[in-house]
């Protein structure tokens, strides 16, 4: 609580931190000299002798100055943060970026700027309420998006939203003792209500029992401004935070509901004990059917039959079976008459006596009529009794039948049941006329109330359960239309009056509102108010001052002042960060930031030793260190680094928007390096197709007339009617193509004339007339020993017949190879033959033998084979 922390405050505020020598250090700046200031977080590390104060701001690894800098790039750097900084005391290891800065709520320090102890209370979990807190302060520190709410003597509100580096430089309208009236973080939209606080994080806080984004209602279940929980024994109330709190419905213990059980009582076993005429029905429901002899009535009551009846209609009692010795009543079907006593003779016994034999006897006392001498055969019991399970039962001053919870009936002569949902019942001032209509019930179900003799769920308008018993529904006072605990407590009034607090007034008083004829609390943030809701308010109150758009708020905007005449929000002076009242003198904190506040007014700074005001604290920070002249006191101990500028340079990471930069001129570097490339490549092509025309003379040059027509097919396309020209190239390549098919065709030939034989085979003679006798052979020689001088080994092919031996085109030396050789397109004259291919030229052309005989070399010496002398030396 505020309180229990504030209080270690009052503890440490006479205590005074003697001064010693210290470094103080801001980003960018650090002081050496005397100071008792504590604000911030102590730095040091192994190695290094100085520790340095960290005052309120961030630190990056690249913080000026070098002694700083080493500090904090240091592996070992451990931090110690005064109270307020850290959740916990202990020192930590630093990892930056470092932000030092106060967790959400107030530091108070003893002395002036932020020296001494200093006790720090965060933001509470609940409205601190009308209670305030004294503050023995000298200064105080207060975390960003967080306002304190003090009381500056008399009835002066102020609401603190900057540090306080000296409270006895605050305005008039803000001097004397201070005290702590609330504190809440201004970071929550919309603002909570008075019963909520607005946490760090930006949303209402609840305490027990409230709800709603604003903490503005009371949840199910609790009524009133504090939002209390219903009273003991009520499953329901009056509940809301307009609510009276009245129970609306009290705890029903073992209702019939609990065992399954409809119209009778549950025991502490779980057992169902059914009403008279009620027994379980066959879905397995207990006590939901008519037991036999009873019937269902309009009112929901198993009413007994006629006597003398053993079943009979739900609804209209109609008798359906009569018992033996009766007989249907011809007049009335609800009813079964008794077979008329005869003595042998054929005698008509009369009433109170019954036939035996040849006589009539007298009945037993107890009956009225009968069929024997003995009380159980009682047809009509006697008067003042009453026929109960086959006998004759007696019944007390009410009417209730002895040894049953049943009502007698003088009708039916009978007992009867209670009426619906009754467990017990009388008839007031009962006698042998009374009838069943007159019963009253006494006692009912759980979960019903006696109203008028009648068990009903809730008691009717204009009566109001009895707290003594919580059973009974009794009547309100003439005053009152309706009630609740006692008659004269009014709910709502008649003519025309309005009920608040109970009373019948003619006016609803401050801080209500009329509603269906009551006067309803306003909601606690309202003095006075048109309607329940929080934003329904006409005027605030004190806690709450400040009215907006229907609500009451606790503060105004950081730069205004609640004006207090006018009710209204006004705009601080332009010097003013935050102020109290009207005019340049009342500031609380400055705009500037070179200017300090002095008796509440902005001034320039004039800071010394080279320093500015210390963001968020509102002083310089040579005011936080004591920095003696050098012909003062003892000079301080010499400290390397301390202004010394960071020589070492970090890189900057690259921000999105120069990373995008880079890669869009690396994708343009690579497009046009592909442009170019692509570029080299089509003209290399280009001149190689040119060098390709140039050695086959096809790139003839065209003339202008040709020209025109080339760049007009380009233009328009070519006419498809016209066929493209054929140059000579293409003309020579269909040329190889037809020669390469005559030539494949020759070959097919010559695969299939081979013939296999035990000798060797000769040339076929074409000039016999059975192309299939192979008895007549050719007795040449074959070629291979024409050419060689050597006897042929092996079978000889069988040569297809050429009528037109035409030397092939891509070989001189040979005829039709299969072998494919890319033709020489050349227009340079053809060669003088060489010997070997004009002996092979004479060879081919020689005429082919006649006869059947082998040619046989006769002088392969003199052969004029030029191969020959290369084979056979």
């Amino acid at each position: 609580m505020i309180s229990s922390i504030l209080a270690i405050s009052l503890a440490f505020g006479a205590s005074v931190v003697a001064q010693s020598s210290s470094v103080i250090c801001i980003a960018g700046q650090c002081l050496q000299g005397y100071s008792n200031t504590t604000i911030g977080a102590t730095l040091s590390a192994s190695g290094v002798s100085t520790e340095v104060l960290l005052l309120p701001g961030q630190y990056t690894s690249s913080t000026d100055p070098e002694l700083l800098h080493e500090l904090l790039t240091s592996s070992s750097a451990t931090l110690s943060p005064s109270s307020g900084f850290s959740n916990s005391s202990s020192k930590s290891l630093v990892s930056l970026p470092l932000t030092v800065e106060l967790q959400p709520g107030i530091a108070i320090y003893p002395q002036a700027f932020y020296s001494g102890q200093g006790s720090y209370s965060g933001l509470p979990n609940s409205p601190v309420g009308n209670a305030s807190i004294p503050l023995t302060a000298s200064s105080l520190a207060i975390s960003g998006n967080v306002w304190a709410a003090v009381s500056a003597g008399g009835n002066s509100r102020v609401i603190i939203w900057d540090s306080i580096p000296d409270v006895s430089q605050l305005p008039q309208t803000a001097s004397g003792s201070l005290s702590l009236l609330n504190m809440e973080s201004s970071s929550c939209s919309p603002v909570c209500s008075g019963n909520g606080v607005c946490s760090s994080s930006g949303t209402c806080t609840c305490p027990t029992g409230f709800t709603g984004a604003s903490c503005e209602s009371c949840s199910s279940g609790f009524f009133g401004a504090h939002c209390q929980a219903c009273p003991s024994g009520c499953t329901s109330c009056d509940d809301g935070i307009s609510g009276t709190g009245r129970c609306l419905s009290p705890i029903v213990t073992n209702p019939p509901s609990s065992c399954n059980c409809i119209n009778g009582e549950c025991g502490s076993n779980g057992q169902c004990t059914c009403l008279a005429g009620w027994i379980s029905a066959p879905n397995g429901t207990q006590c939901a059917a008519c037991a036999s002899g009873f019937f269902l009535d309009s009112s929901g009551n198993c009413e007994i039959c006629q006597l003398g009846c053993s079943q009979c209609a739900d609804g209209s009692g109609d008798c359906i079976t009569c018992k033996s010795g009766f007989t249907q009543d011809a007049n009335d079907r609800t009813k079964c008459d008794a077979t008329q006593q005869t003595t042998s003779s054929g005698t008509a016994c009369p009433d109170g006596s019954y036939s035996s034999g040849s006589s009539c006897q007298a009945c037993s006392p107890e009956c009225q009529t009968c069929s024997g001498s003995t009380s159980n055969d009682c047809i009509i019991c006697a008067s003042g009794t009453y026929s109960f399970n086959g006998s004759c039962v007696q019944t007390n001053s009410g009417g209730a039948c002895q040894g049953s919870s049943l009502i007698a009936n003088n009708n039916k002569h009978e007992c009867d049941s209670c009426g619906s949902k009754c467990t017990s019942c009388e008839i007031p001032n009962f006698t042998v006329v009374s009838t069943i209509d007159q019963a009253q019930c006494t006692g009912c179900l759980p979960g019903y109330v006696l109203s008028q003799g009648k068990c009903v769920e809730s008691c009717p308008s204009n009566t109001f359960l009895s707290p003594t018993d919580n059973l009974t529904c009794t009547a309100c006072s003439s005053s009152c239309s309706s009630c609740a605990g006692s008659a004269n407590f009014c709910l709502t009034c008649n003519n025309g009056l309005l009920a608040s607090d109970g009373q019948c007034v003619n006016s609803c008083p401050s801080n209500t509102f009329s509603s269906s004829g009551a006067c309803v609390t306003c909601h606690p943030d309202c003095a006075t108010c048109s309607g329940g809701s929080f934003n329904q308010c006409t005027s605030c109150n004190k806690n709450l001052p400040v009215p907006t758009n229907g609500r009451c708020l606790a503060t105004c905007s950081q730069n205004q002042y609640f004006d207090t005449t006018s009710s209204t929000c006004q705009s601080c002076d332009g010097s003013c960060s935050s102020c109290s009242g009207p005019g340049a003198n009342n500031c609380l904190a400055c705009s500037s930031s070179g200017q300090v506040l002095r008796g509440g007014a902005c001034v320039a700074a004039n800071c010394s030793s080279g320093s500015s005001i210390v963001p968020g604290l509102g002083i310089c920070l040579s005011e936080l260190v004591l920095v003696p002249s050098s012909s003062g006191s003892s000079p301080l101990p010499s400290i390397t680094g301390l202004s010394t500028p960071v020589t070492s340079t970090t890189r900057q990471p690259l921000e999105w928007w120069e990373i995008l930069l880079m890669a869009l001129g690396c994708a343009f570097i690579f497009v046009a390096f592909l442009y170019c490339w692509r570029r080299r490549a089509r003209k290399q092509r280009e001149k190689e197709t040119a060098a390709f025309a140039s050695a086959k003379a096809l790139d003839h040059k065209l003339n202008w007339r040709m020209r025109l027509v080339r760049f007009g097919q380009r233009l328009f396309g070519r006419s498809p009617s016209q066929p493209r020209p054929v140059t000579e190239e293409i003309a020579l390549w269909k040329l190889r193509a037809a020669e390469e098919a005559r030539h494949d065709r020759e070959m097919e030939k010559l695969i299939g004339s081979y013939q296999y034989s035990n000798r060797t085979p000769s040339l076929y003679d074409h000039t016999h007339g059975d192309s299939h006798d192979y008895s007549q052979r050719l007795s040449a020689g074959s070629m291979f020993s024409q050419m060689t001088g050597d006897p042929q080994h092996g079978p000889e092919p069988r040569q297809p017949v050429k009528t037109n031996p035409l030397t092939s085109r891509f070989s001189t030396t040979t005829l039709g190879s299969s072998v494919y050789k890319k033709p020489i397109l050349s227009r340079r004259a053809a060669k003088s033959a060489t010997a070997a291919e004009a002996y092979a030229t004479s060879v081919r052309q020689s005429p082919q033998p006649t006869g059947g005989s082998y040619l046989t070399p006769t002088n392969t010496g003199g052969s004029r084979n030029p191969f020959h002398n290369l084979i056979h030396p």
